[in-house]
């Protein structure tokens, strides 16, 4: 018996993989689709059964050959690109591909823990799993929002369990291979090596320069979240997974420039130090987000805690330090 990990080679998703290995866990099946992706260096070091192709393990499951072979499906893959305007590509790659898993789990009775997005509440200011906060403002989240509506749908007469995690800012390693969509950690920790500066928005949404607000949450609490239900199998919803904390742009560069810097033994500075020093520096904010960005995000966990899961997330300063050392360690990201 298996577990099926799709998006494998993916961030969140080679995370996964990771963590079961470190429970001793490597009769693995990792899905993803690789392409022309460096990714697969994020499998390079992780112990897995086999891999599949995306398009081949549907193929596979549709034939039969994973009838009672499954021990558990966590769906990581996805196209993540909020800025992808092939709304046929996104729905055929985000919304049906997670409908056809999620039949053959109800069919099969076997466990299926996917990935939901924070997007899904658009430019909305209350972030609660609920159908009146949700307002989607681009085909991703939409994506994202519709497979959720289906989830809600089938959880009353549900075979096995389902979990959907609407996961909000996510930093950590493994991000590398997203490019522009890797986490603000990842871009800040390369710029300022680069440059000697971070860049920030300036002032926009009511907000001033650098002060919009997110809710920035560790790979490491993503991950365990996602073990958590995989262990309570009587848990089934669609649950936020974040940090619980808004966190302003100005404190997570604060944060990243700091682990930086403790690096090469110099002292931790404000925020109006950095700006003052030009390591904090702003710049316009870009007219094609206009409309489509969230200035504020944070998760609502009343669920996820009423649901059973207590563990406290991490606080921004302790999770970028530690994946700023990561980072250090690992120049090429």
């Amino acid at each position: 018996m298996a577990i099926v990990v799709t998006g494998a080679a993916g961030f969140i998703g080679a995370n996964l993989v990771k963590a079961l290995n470190d429970r001793g866990e490597t009769d693995i099946l990792a899905v993803d689709r690789l392409d022309t992706s460096d990714k697969f260096r994020n499998l390079a070091d992780l112990e897995i059964a086999d891999y599949l192709d995306a398009d081949e393990f549907v193929e596979r499951l549709e034939a039969g050959d994973f009838d009672g072979e499954l021990d558990a499906v966590l769906h990581q893959g996805a196209c993540s690109d909020t800025m992808e305007r092939d709304g046929a590509f996104m729905m055929r790659n985000n919304h049906r591909y997670s409908v056809r898993l999620l039949e053959h789990c109800q069919d099969d009775d076997v466990p299926f823990l996917y990935a939901s997005s924070a997007s899904v509440y658009g430019g909305g200011g209350v972030f609660v799993e609920a159908r009146e906060h949700e307002s989607p403002l681009n085909v991703y989240a939409y994506s994202k929002f519709l497979f959720d509506q289906r989830v809600r749908r089938v959880l009353a007469d549900r075979t096995a369990p389902i979990a959907g995690f609407r996961y909000f800012n996510v930093y950590g390693p493994r991000e590398a291979h997203k490019g522009r969509m890797a986490s603000v950690v990842f871009h800040f920790h390369a710029q300022y090596l680069a440059e000697g500066r971070v860049k920030l928005f300036e002032g926009s949404g009511g907000y001033g320069r650098g002060e919009q607000r997110r809710d920035f949450v560790s790979i490491d609490d993503v991950v365990a979240v996602n073990l958590d239900f995989l262990d309570h199998p009587e848990r089934s919803g669609v649950f936020n997974v974040g940090s619980g904390r808004a966190s302003t742009y100005n404190a997570i560069a604060t944060a990243t420039i700091n682990a930086i810097r403790a690096h090469g033994g110099e002292p931790a500075l404000s925020t109006d130090a950095l700006v003052a020093a030009g390591a904090i520096a702003y710049v316009p904010f870009p007219p094609a987000l206009v409309g489509k960005y969230q200035s504020y995000t944070c998760a609502d966990l009343t669920r996820l805690r009423a649901a059973g899961y207590t563990a406290p997330t991490l606080g921004l300063d302790e999770g970028v330090r530690r994946y700023v050392d990561w980072l250090m360690a690992r120049p090429a990201g």
